[in-house]
Parts: structure tokens; C-alpha cells; sequence
């Protein structure tokens, strides 16, 4: 096969049976793999099918000058896609962001605005809005691709993964359990297979800390899961279940992963593992869950498979369980 571009090669992604790692469950378990495509995580289908539907409505410019706020993989893909269409790109980050990621992006070209000054919530979204704002009204070819709200994000997972895993299984899956951000993933997916499965019960996993689901506010690190303010996107009643996982309970997840399954995986590719493992321990047995797991394990390095920043995050964990028995008590 030869392509005319590396974004021809987004989307068909595995599926793997994470027999090892739950051989001791009592339900099937079931990954897409999304850090196999060729940006590295499963943002690279929004980007490319919001660049390339703007470009063909016009909404896009061939001069436009492409401007999102990212924790890191959307940047990362919207920069590879704006590198092939020859649009120019900036990408508004925060602290958080990995300095992997930071460099990756400049590789493909990429501008970086950083945001420092946390928002009313103890994050950085909200902050990271207003920068964007800010380069709207300076620059009169600016396009916000804005991903909290535009429908196009969910379409694409709706489209692309969706359909994919409707072709790839031989029948219904139970449980669709999926990190939610933007909840463009989350919704795209579960609305294409709620409409060949309408008994599926769609399980979101947030991080401790985010609002997302009417939680307080708490410290996080991890990228990519959770925010620190609800998008337009989000439509709680389409949603069954919300498990929280922390840091330390991602981290540690991953860590298993890699160990049983081979599958280095990026932080909040622990956040759903440790979900499924919270929630098939109450399944019924024999029950089929499907996952996706978003990034890879690489930019995480620094965090996620770093022993020390562990350990920051295991005293964190243990302090947080400590208040709520506390408060319980």
C-alpha cells in the first residue's frame, strides 16, 4: 500500500485481547490500540478530519493561521496536519504539558504560547481560553478549532473508530469504558455503536480533581484526562457511569499494562485500565468491555514511568485516602 500522505495513514487501528493482564477476571477485556497512529495518539483524527473539512467548506483558509488550546497530543497532531496542508500553527499549552511534547511540536513546525496563571479552578483550561481569545482578536486570519465544542471532533471518532470497531468485532460489546477531556471520543464512539448496540452501557473515566462530573477541584498532573471546566461537548445523560481515578492509580495501571501486555501506554491509557479493573470486579460475569487506549508511553517518561515523580504522587494518594476515611470516620 502507498499513501499519498502520512495522514492516509490515520485510523485502522488493532484491537487486542488483554488476556494477561485480566486473566484472572471474569469478563473479556478488549483495547484499541489508538497510539498506533502515525501522530501517536487517537487526537490525530480530530485534526485531521477538522483541517480537512474546513479546507473543503471553507471555514479554513489555505492562509488561515490554525490556533487551538491542548495538553499536548491534539497540538501534536493538529502541527502534523497543518505541516502537510501548509497551514501555519500554534498551540496554546500550559505547565503540564510534557517538554517531549514541547519539542515535538516545534519539530513539525509548530508556535508555542504558554499559559502560566492557574484558571478559578485550580487549572489551566480556562486560562488557556482566554490566550486563544486573545490571538483571535489580534490576528484577523486566526481560526480556533476550538475542540470543547466543535461537533466535528465527535464526528470524526464517530466516523473513525466507531465504524472501525463495528467491522472489526464479531458482536456486541457490554461495556464501552473511556477517559473523557473533551468528551469528543467518549460520544463520538458510543453514539455509532449505541446505534448498532443500543444496550451498551457507556462508562466515562475522569481524573480525580476534575469538574468535569460535578467533583471538586484537586491537584493532578496527568495530561490528556479531565478538565478544570465542563465543555460544550459534554452531554452527562448520555453517559451511564463515572469512575475517578488519580494519578498514582494511572501510573500504576500503566505500569501493569506494559508489564503483562508489552503495551507501553501513555497516562490515561492507566486511567481506563484501573477503571476496568474497579469495574470488573462488579460486572456480570462472561461481560465484553472495549477500551481505547489514547497515547503512547514515551512522552510520559518523565512522569508516569519516572520512580520519584511515583512516589510524589503515592504520598498524594495516600494523603487524599486518608481525608475521606477521614471525613467518613
Amino acid at each position: 500500500m502507498i499513501l499519498h500522505s502520512i495522514l492516509n495513514g490515520i485510523g485502522e487501528t488493532p484491537i487486542v485481547r488483554l488476556s494477561r493482564l485480566f486473566r484472572n477476571s471474569p469478563c473479556e477485556v478488549l483495547a484499541k490500540l489508538e497510539m498506533l497512529n502515525p501522530g501517536g495518539s487517537v487526537k490525530d483524527r480530530p485534526a485531521r478530519y477538522i483541517i480537512e473539512r474546513g479546507l473543503a467548506d471553507g471555514t479554513i483558509q489555505p492562509d488561515s493561521h490554525i490556533v487551538e488550546s491542548s495538553s499536548g497530543n491534539l497540538a501534536i497532531a493538529l502541527a502534523m496536519a497543518c505541516r502537510i496542508h501548509g497551514l501555519r500553527f500554534t498551540a496554546v499549552v500550559d505547565p503540564k504539558i510534557s517538554p517531549i511534547n514541547l519539542k515535538i511540536i516545534r519539530c513539525y513546525g509548530g508556535d508555542i504560547e504558554l499559559v502560566t496563571e492557574k484558571d478559578s479552578q485550580n487549572g489551566y483550561l480556562e486560562t488557556r481560553i482566554e490566550r486563544v481569545k486573545h490571538l483571535l482578536r489580534e490576528q484577523p486570519d486566526a481560526v480556533w478549532i476550538n475542540q470543547y465544542a466543535n461537533k466535528r471532533n465527535w464526528q470524526s471518532h464517530y466516523h473513525g473508530e466507531g465504524e472501525e470497531i463495528l467491522k472489526s468485532l464479531d458482536g456486541p460489546v457490554d461495556y464501552l469504558v473511556l477517559g473523557v477531556s473533551t468528551s469528543g471520543t467518549v460520544h463520538g464512539i458510543s453514539r455509532r455503536l449505541r446505534e448498532a448496540w443500543p444496550d451498551l452501557k457507556v462508562v466515562a473515566v475522569d481524573a480525580v480533581g476534575s469538574v468535569l462530573f460535578g467533583t471538586p477541584p484537586y491537584p493532578r498532573e496527568l495530561p490528556g484526562i479531565g478538565a478544570s471546566r465542563v465543555p460544550e461537548l459534554l452531554q452527562r445523560g448520555e453517559i451511564d457511569q463515572a469512575i475517578h481515578i488519580d494519578d498514582y492509580e494511572s501510573a500504576v495501571a500503566c505500569r501493569e499494562l506494559v508489564k503483562h501486555e508489552g503495551i507501553f501506554a501513555g497516562g490515561s491509557s492507566g486511567s481506563v485500565i484501573a477503571a476496568i479493573q474497579r469495574l470488573s470486579s462488579q460486572a456480570p460475569r462472561g461481560a465484553r468491555i472495549l477500551t481505547v487506549l489514547p497515547d503512547r508511553g514515551e512522552r510520559y517518561l518523565d512522569s508516569v514511568y519516572d520512580d520519584e515523580w511515583l512516589s510524589r504522587m503515592k504520598d498524594r494518594h495516600l494523603d487524599r485516602t486518608s481525608h475521606l476515611l477521614g471525613q467518613i470516620a
